[in-house]
């Protein structure tokens, strides 16, 4: 399909004819193809999310029964009224914005530069995302792009930060990336140009999604900004998490309050912009990279549980590591999960023949089962002594990190495990208790 010029509506490119994936691949890979648009039907997300929604099983857990999408929608100025929150959160209106001010940023300390190497030829693609959110495929500049060395955030320090908190925030910066400068000389502004359907050429002077190094100029401006605020609001990217407790006769919800003054006056002053729709204030439980935090402990997010428990039985090897590589991530929630699986590693052995036996099916649905029954682990206390609880099997090993609570309780901060190598099968029961 030719065009004499590129469409500026949605409309020209559906009234066109339909074209195969089979011709979309070759002319793709011919150099025929110039430029592509992706057109999301926004009344249909919608719809088939409104449907989902009518399926989700009903709980007495509020985060558990609602869809992210239910929860932020339900987030309005109108809703946080009866919130204690809502006097810091109306006093600093300006740090959640309808838009984003359309004005270059402030200089944050953090600019932005693109390091090339040397007598390397860039050049950019530039297919748009939809969402309403611009987005380019800088390939050719990515590849000649040095890699920033900054460390990533965490998961286990920023959820240990959180042990005793009784109420909690998650804020989600906006538009993050178009908050930063960027540092370059004058001959490296054209690397970031973009094409237009107008045909124009614009340059960033801001920077753009899809940079390589972009997601770690962010985190070390984030990281730099609050800075001071890091005690009780850790970021992760462009999450920050604000956890409060009572301390030295004031309540819980005073010490929110006066936190949240202190990081609302850090970002107005910076300039960073939080969107209203993806927060959620005043909570006893928040989702934090992939789990649930609140008072009680930390336990695996519910739509990562039920996606383990919906998956089909599977039918070749490909589709069993699928499988394993979700339950991997909530591992730190089983007992013995090495064990567990030992029937289904076997199958993953090099030159092992696919042969799916009833003991395969009994792990399998075990694995899905446990999942389904993880208790809601301890958040690690620094300030408290820990003791390990180790156990050992013909063929594999494991252990529980445990820590005692307030009130005198054993808690378990999480469960590791391990297959046993060949050698290490003839140690005596003592030995592989001890092996690490």
């Amino acid at each position: 399909m030719a065009l004499e010029s590129p469409p500026t509506l949605a409309s020209e490119l559906t009234s066109r004819p339909a074209m195969s994936w089979k011709h979309f691949a070759r002319d793709l890979h011919d150099g025929r193809i110039e430029q592509i648009c992706i057109l999301s039907d926004v009344e249909r997300m919608e719809s088939e999310a409104e449907e989902l929604k009518q399926h989700v099983t009903e709980g007495a857990d509020a985060l558990s029964t609602k869809s992210k999408k239910a929860i932020f929608d339900e987030q309005s100025w109108d809703s946080l009224k009866s919130s204690p929150l809502y006097e810091v959160l109306r006093k600093y209106k300006d740090v959640l914005p309808d838009a984003i001010p359309a004005e270059l940023p402030q200089d944050k300390g953090v600019q932005h530069e693109i390091d090339l190497v040397p007598g390397t030829n860039a050049g950019i693609k530039d297919p748009a995302q939809g969402g309403w959110r611009i987005v380019h495929a800088y390939y050719k500049l990515n590849d000649a792009t040095v890699s920033a060395q900054t460390p990533i955030p965490r998961k286990d320090v920023t959820i240990d930060s959180m042990a005793l908190s009784t109420i909690s925030i998650a804020l989600d910066l906006r538009d993050g990336f178009y908050q930063i400068l960027i540092l370059m000389c004058e001959s490296d502004v054209p690397l970031t140009a973009m094409s237009t359907p107008s045909g124009m050429l614009w340059e960033w002077l801001v920077m753009p999604q899809g940079l390589k190094n972009a997601p770690a100029t962010f985190n070390r401006c984030v990281t730099h900004l609050l800075r001071s605020v890091r005690d009780f609001a850790p970021s992760y990217f462009d999450d920050v998490f604000i956890h409060s407790r009572a301390v030295n006769g004031k309540s819980d919800v005073e010490m929110h309050k006066e936190h949240l003054r202190k990081l609302f006056a850090l970002m107005s002053k910076h300039k960073l912009y939080a969107n209203l729709k993806k927060c959620i204030f005043g909570a006893s439980e928040i989702p934090v990279l992939g789990c649930l935090v609140g008072k009680n402990g930390v336990r695996p997010d519910p739509g990562k549980v039920r996606v383990n428990n919906e998956w089909p039985t599977p039918s070749n090897v490909k589709e069993l590591r699928q499988f394993l590589g979700l339950a991997t991530y909530l591992c730190k929630y089983v007992s013995n999960y090495a064990g567990k699986i030992r029937p289904l590693s076997q199958l993953l052995k090099k030159d092992a023949v696919w042969d799916w036996t009833a003991a395969c099916q009994q792990a399998f649905d075990a694995v899905k089962q446990v999942l389904t029954e993880a208790p809601i682990l301890a958040v690690a206390d620094q300030d408290c002594p820990f003791h390990v609880v180790c156990d050992a099997s013909d063929f594999a090993i494991g252990c529980a990190l445990m820590q005692h609570d307030h009130q005198g309780r054993d808690r378990v901060v999480y469960y590791q495990s391990r297959q046993l190598r060949p050698a290490e099968r003839n140690y005596p029961y003592m030995t592989r208790n001890s092996l690490p």
